[in-house]
C-alpha cells in the first residue's frame, strides 16, 4: 500500500521562503551559541524559537540544521569522501536516508544543516507507508552506492516502525532487479548499532555522526542525480 507524499507542509511556501531565511539563519547561529555554552537542547531552543517568533516547523529546521562548534568540527574530522568507501564496508541508515530522498523528490523542504548533511522534517514516528517515490529513491540511492563500490553493504531499519518488513521486502526487489548485493536487517536498535558500528555508515542522525568512527554522505549525490531542482533551504 503506498501513502502520502513526501510533499511540502501547507504553510512550507511561506515559513521558508526567501524572506524567512534570515531570521532562520540568525536562530541558527543563537542556538549554535546557547549549545556551545552548556544549554539544555530543548530550553535553548525555546528560548531562540521564542526571540525570533518562529513557527513549530520553523523551530524543528533550526534544531536539524544547527550544531555546537566543538561538536560540528569533531563530526566533520570522521567524514570520509565517497571515492574513499570502495573496498570498505558500508552500513546505511535505512529509514533516514530513504525518507529525505523521497522528500526530495516529492518537492518537499529538504534542509542542508551547517555539516552539510540534508535533513528533512518529516521523519519516522513508529509508521512508515512507502510513497510514490520510494522506488525512485531506493534508485537513486543504490546507484550513488553502487558507483562508491563498497565491500558489502547492509541496510538497518528499525524493527519496531510499522511496515519495516515491508520496505525490506522493496529493498532487496529492488536490488535483485539491478544486481545489487545488499542485505537488510531489522534492529530494535539502529541507532545503537550504527553508533557503534567500525565501518562507514551513512546517517544525517546528529547524536550517531557524533559517535561513529566514519560517516559518508549518500544523500546529497543521491539528491543532486534523481532530484536536481530539489527545494534544499540552508537555516
Amino acid at each position: 500500500m503506498i501513502g502520502p507524499r513526501r510533499g511540502r507542509g501547507p504553510d512550507d511556501d511561506v515559513l521558508f521562503a526567501p524572506a524567512a531565511l534570515p531570521a532562520l539563519r540568525a536562530a541558527t547561529d543563537d542556538l549554535a551559541w546557547l549549545l556551545e555554552r552548556g544549554y539544555a537542547d530543548r530550553a535553548a531552543l525555546a528560548l531562540v524559537g521564542d526571540r525570533h517568533n518562529l513557527r513549530q516547523r520553523q523551530r524543528l529546521a533550526v534544531a536539524r540544521s544547527a550544531a555546537a562548534a566543538p561538536a560540528l568540527a569533531a563530526r566533520l574530522a570522521r567524514r570520509i569522501p565517497l571515492a574513499a568507501v570502495a573496498g570498505r564496508p558500508l552500513v546505511i541508515d535505512g529509514f533516514n536516508g530513504l525518507i529525505v530522498v523521497e522528500t526530495a523528490l516529492a518537492g518537499g523542504v529538504v534542509l542542508r544543516g551547517r555539516d552539510g548533511l540534508l535533513r528533512d522534517l518529516a521523519g519516522v514516528h513508529g509508521s512508515y507507508r512507502r510513497a510514490d517515490e520510494t522506488d525512485r529513491a531506493i534508485a537513486a540511492l543504490g546507484e550513488v552506492i553502487a558507483e562508491a563500490a563498497p565491500a558489502r553493504t547492509t541496510w538497518l531499519l528499525d524493527r519496531p516502525v510499522s511496515h519495516s518488513g515491508q520496505l525490506r521486502a522493496r529493498l532487496e526487489t529492488v536490488a535483485a532487479a539491478r544486481g545489487w548485493p545488499w542485505q537488510v536487517e531489522l534492529l530494535d536498535a539502529p541507532d545503537h548499532a550504527l553508533a557503534h558500528s567500525p565501518d562507514v555508515i551513512a546517517t544525517a542522525d546528529a547524536i550517531v555522526l557524533d559517535r561513529c568512527a566514519a560517516w559518508v554522505d549518500l544523500t546529497g549525490p543521491a539528491i543532486a542525480r534523481a532530484a536536481p531542482r530539489a527545494w534544499i533551504v540552508a537555516p
